[in-house]
């Protein structure tokens, strides 16, 4: 599903127990300085990342200060983010004007918060110009917060040098059958360098029939809740996606990839050190 840019005012993109994808909720806050959000998400855990500009976070009865340090665009400089605990209260003050995302997962255990700098950002970057598959991973909730995380990962994903696929080979995770996949709802927004770029994402449902296609540009939302789905940008742009993940059973990610474009694996270099950040 293609959720087209709009101004949500600062309302849920993707509300708790979403038709098609019930494990995940995501929303964008935009503040001015000194202007505050208050929010509260009964049942689901969430984790604040600031797109642009820098907060301040009150939650659990704790204070984190100086969340965010980019200015221009998602480009310029690293991620931070705090974690807030299931139907916790949260609030955010804008120290500077500031959008903020707001990424959820559906977790019954109320944990504890916790802040993510930039220094604490887990990186992986994989694939290559010459296989079109040349990207860079910022997990910011990843694999290191099992012990401290119930069922979210959040991170940001940036194609590298102008044009390329990602998501490819082509995988699934909508179905919980382990040891071979896991259902892990999952959404996206998109960014592009320029951002008058855009690009396409696919979603085919079943292996070797057609799917569908989205034109996707900047601040499109995606919602994947079945089947393989890569995406691609257009030359001469770059294209970011923050990407929110909710497990139904366990946070660790099971990718299932396309038997048809399985063998892809061995032809793009670090492939499995990616698959393995999301373990």
């Amino acid at each position: 599903m293609h959720i087209v840019p709009h101004d949500n005012r600062n309302q849920p993109i993707v509300d708790r127990e979403h038709a098609l994808v019930p494990y995940v909720y995501f929303n964008i806050v935009h503040l001015k300085a000194g202007e505050t959000f208050d929010y509260r998400t009964p049942g689901y855990e969430t984790c604040i990342v600031p797109a642009t500009g820098t907060v301040t976070v009150e939650t659990a009865g704790e204070m984190f200060a100086g969340i965010g340090n980019r200015g221009v665009d998602v480009w310029d400089g690293e991620p931070e983010g705090v974690y807030v605990p299931t139907d916790t209260g949260a609030r955010i003050t804008a120290q500077t004007a500031a959008e903020v995302f707001i990424a959820g997962a559906k977790f019954a255990e109320t944990l504890r918060p916790f802040a993510v700098r930039a220094a604490d950002i887990d990186k992986v970057q994989y694939g290559s110009d010459d296989t079109k598959t040349h990207r860079k991973i910022k997990h910011i909730l990843g694999a290191a917060y099992h012990d401290r995380v119930g069922r979210l990962l959040v991170s940001e994903l940036y194609t590298v040098g102008a044009g390329g696929w990602s998501g490819f080979p082509s995988h699934k995770h909508d179905t919980d059958r382990l040891p071979d996949e896991t259902r892990h709802d999952e959404c996206y927004n998109f960014r592009f360098r320029p951002d008058y770029g855009s690009g396409l994402q696919m979603l085919q449902r079943v292996d070797n029939e057609p799917g569908d296609a989205y034109h996707i540009m900047n601040r499109s939302t995606v919602l994947i809740d079945k089947g393989y789905h890569p995406c691609c940008v257009l030359p001469g742009y770059e294209m970011y996606y923050f990407t929110i993940l909710g497990g139904q059973s366990q946070r660790s990610l099971k990718q299932y990839f396309q038997p048809t474009h399985a063998a892809q694996v061995h032809t793009i270099p670090g492939i499995m050190d990616m698959v393995a950040k999301f373990k």
